[in-house]
């Protein structure tokens, strides 16, 4: 059974694809395209005004031409917004600018108007609707072209500022702190907490089988499993690390002993490979379950901004503010009734480490900003 976070997660990596959104809307184009049909299964016939034929026919022969300009028209534009994020902010941002609602609901929008035109427009001139399916239709075209130029207003908007440095730096910060506001209120992901040199310690080691990094821990999968051999798990690669063959994900401590003394039946069933199903790994982070990763994408963005080539000071003084917010957001009070409960007994997570995390938000920046005097003074207010 999949929990609420994995689900959560899974969800995340949907909306990185573009053609989930086009796809739900295709075929929800050619669905309403067939239920207008309804209107005259139904006996409507009398009861909605006469729309010719050419009328509606000519409606949907300008929108089956136009759509399918403007739709590659949205992802040419689309492409170059994401280079732009890429060459002027950096490549982990390219993810969030991709996620992004607007354009992809625009994209949607127009690929869905165009199905539905194509549609329309062959059940029409097969005259397989009467004068209530074809009011319907006439209808539907009138909405769905609303649709259409509403979306396209807003995503000219949308596209203006996609790929530019300020925008892209509201939204990894943005995704940021959305991941500390949840390890905020869940510093253990709902385990138990432990040291991370305690996490280090004795045990049996279980190891990735795959070289990556560690994206997201199924905690119901960890707990289900120690609980099924009544053992405890600990947890020694949050996500955001780096897995390789001499690297643990985890190490199984308290009942060791007892299982591997127990009967032959237990001891067969005793597979640690099996904990680390829990871990999805793969070869890039992602910004949902590790908080640091957001810090270091805007000291990243901050440190492109102050190389010899750019030399722009200014965005790394937008970057220092973005992160001063977020660590003020991370040290603000948690109300009690927000925060997450223990749920996981048997599974032991150690807490992220504010040293690190300083470390990944201005150490690149203070060693590139050094030079700058306007850099250096907005640095040492921030650390007051």
């Amino acid at each position: 059974m999949l929990s609420a976070d994995r689900l959560r997660f899974v969800f995340s990596r949907i909306k990185e694809r573009l053609w989930v959104k086009p796809l739900m809307l295709s075929g929800l184009s050619v669905g309403g395209a067939f239920i207008a049909k309804l209107a005259d299964n139904l006996g409507f016939s009398g009861v909605f005004p006469e729309v010719s034929l050419e009328s509606v026919e000519s409606l949907l022969s300008i929108m089956a031409s136009s759509m399918m300009v403007i739709a590659t028209f949205a992802v040419g534009s689309m492409v170059a917004a994401y280079a732009s994020a890429s060459a002027s902010a950096t490549p982990r941002s390219i993810p969030l600018v991709i996620a992004d609602d607007v354009t992809q609901n625009a994209l949607s929008a127009f690929i869905g108007a165009f199905i539905f035109s194509i549609v329309s427009l062959i059940a029409i001139q097969n005259q397989m609707f009467d004068s209530a399916g074809r009011f319907a239709i006439f209808a539907l075209t009138l909405l769905v072209f609303a649709i259409v130029v509403i979306t396209f207003v807003r995503w000219v908007d949308r596209i203006a500022r996609l790929g530019r440095v300020v925008n892209t730096i509201e939204q990894v910060e943005k995704a940021a702190g959305d991941a500390l506001d949840r390890r905020r209120h869940a510093p253990t992901l709902g385990a138990l907490t432990v040291s991370p040199r305690q996490a280090e310690g004795k045990g049996l080691p279980v190891y990735s089988p795959t070289v990556g990094y560690v994206q997201h821990i199924d905690l119901e999968t960890l707990q289900s499993h120690a609980e099924a051999l009544k053992c405890h798990a600990t947890v020694t690669a949050l996500p955001g690390t780096f897995v390789c063959a001499g690297r643990p994900l985890l190490r199984i401590d308290e009942g060791l002993d007892e299982l591997l003394e127990g009967s032959d039946e237990e001891s067969q069933a005793f597979k640690p490979d099996a904990f680390a199903s829990a871990f999805t790994i793969n070869p890039n982070r992602t910004f949902d379950d590790d908080p640091r990763f957001g810090l270091l994408a805007l000291s990243e963005i901050a440190d492109k901004a102050l190389s010899p080539a750019i030399n722009d000071p200014g965005t790394a003084i937008n970057v220092i503010g973005a992160l001063v917010r977020l660590f003020t957001l991370w040290q603000s009070p948690r109300e009690e009734n927000a925060l997450q409960k223990i749920t996981y007994d048997r599974v032991s997570i150690p807490e992220l480490v504010i040293e690190d995390m300083f470390d990944d938000a201005f150490t690149a920046i203070a060693r590139d900003g050094a030079g700058l005097v306007e850099v250096s003074i907005r640095l040492q207010k921030a650390f007051c």
